[in-house]
């Protein structure tokens, strides 16, 4: 499984929407796809929130945030992330 970083930005239908009951939808989206939300926070800046998911590969994280977007309203920026300690030994290895 590979890790994701989702960076969110709330449209303003989807500030209306903010509750429990959605965020366990998206979780159980996330599900759907192969994967699993590790954690979520809210933020305040450029980004609105962020969720730290595991998904099988790129493709699936597309997906993800594409259906999330679609569910929510809100559109998100995904980026892959790494630990810096497989970082590392990725680099000392070249």
């Amino acid at each position: 499984m590979a890790k994701f970083l989702m960076m969110g930005k709330y449209s303003s239908q989807a500030i209306k929407e903010i509750g429990a009951k959605r965020t366990k939808k998206a979780e159980e989206l996330l599900e759907e796809l192969g994967g699993k939300l590790e954690s979520a926070y809210a933020l305040m800046g450029a980004y609105d929130l962020v969720l730290i998911v595991e998904l099988p590969g790129f493709e699936d994280a597309v997906k993800a945030s594409i259906a999330l977007n679609k569910m929510t309203g809100i559109s998100f920026s995904t980026s892959p992330a790494m630990e810096v300690s497989d970082f590392d030994r990725m680099m000392e290895e070249m």
